[in-house]
């Protein structure tokens, strides 16, 4: 069985549904999390995919020129090496950030605010030949949660999915790496642990208990979006997805 690494930079935001979608779709899981103290491989070799999940750090460094945590160097290490070497990657919030610094790209506070809750993003016409946004909606749903921003992508990145207040919300380095600036991963248990203890929805003026069930609310349609979407990065580590897009064995659900 094909494994992906699995990078956990907070203990807040871990895997949850997005892990359950890929495993069903056949990707192995090693989950590693470095802020409990686990190292991170040199490399990636025995491994198919790379994720690298969110989390309440930055991915730009502070003001004393430290990491936004000690273990980012690391991780932007593995995010080049697996655009390198076309191995199939995923960044999603941080995760996503971190994928463009790796690569000279921007993030810095937003001069727009935080943006928390659901939301919807609006996809590019570079979507259309895209292999796993291909599939996605004109105008998906998905939640959103932080306060820093993609101000500049890297040279050469294809934007995918933007949004008035936060142009770069979605976008594709080389052919094999995707970095999403929004959560697909999240499920209730997830969001209230976050919103009963949130600077950013006081700083709003959120009522916490709003924004649970808003977010819970809209859950079934990001499932109906993003499960696809991730059978179909799981199927492109197992090789079962041609330069095309088409999928080699069955079909996936709805498609």
């Amino acid at each position: 069985m094909a494994t992906a690494l699995v990078i956990e930079n907070d203990p807040t935001d871990d895997v949850r549904r997005l892990g359950e979608w890929l495993t069903e779709a056949g990707l192995d899981l090693s989950v590693t999390r470095p802020y409990a103290g686990d190292e991170l491989p040199p490399d990636l070799a025995g491994h198919a995919a790379l994720v690298v999940l969110g989390g309440d750090q930055q991915a730009y460094p502070g003001s004393d020129g430290s990491p936004g945590a000690p273990w980012f160097p690391a991780v932007e290490g593995l995010l080049r090496k697996a655009v390198r070497h076309r191995t199939p990657t995923l960044g999603v919030c941080l995760g996503a950030q971190l994928l463009a610094t790796a690569h000279a790209g921007t993030v810095e506070r937003s001069p727009s605010g935080p943006e928390v809750g659901p939301a919807v993003v609006g996809r590019r016409d570079a979507a259309e030949t895209d292999l796993l946004f291909r599939y996605v909606p004109l105008i998906p749903d998905v939640l959103q949660w932080h306060a820093d921003e993609i101000t500049e992508l890297p040279v050469g990145a294809t934007l995918l999915a933007a949004s008035t207040r936060y142009p770069n919300q979605a976008f594709r380095l080389g052919d094999r790496a995707w970095g999403l600036q929004f959560h697909i991963e999240c499920d209730t248990a997830m969001i209230a642990e976050w919103a009963n203890d949130s600077a950013l929805l006081a700083e709003l003026g959120y009522d916490p208990q709003l924004v649970i069930a808003a977010c819970d609310a809209v859950l079934v349609d990001i499932e109906e979006v993003w499960q696809p979407f991730a059978a179909r990065f799981a199927a492109l580590a197992l090789g079962e997805l041609d330069d095309s897009g088409s999928r080699r064995s069955l079909p996936l659900l709805g498609h």
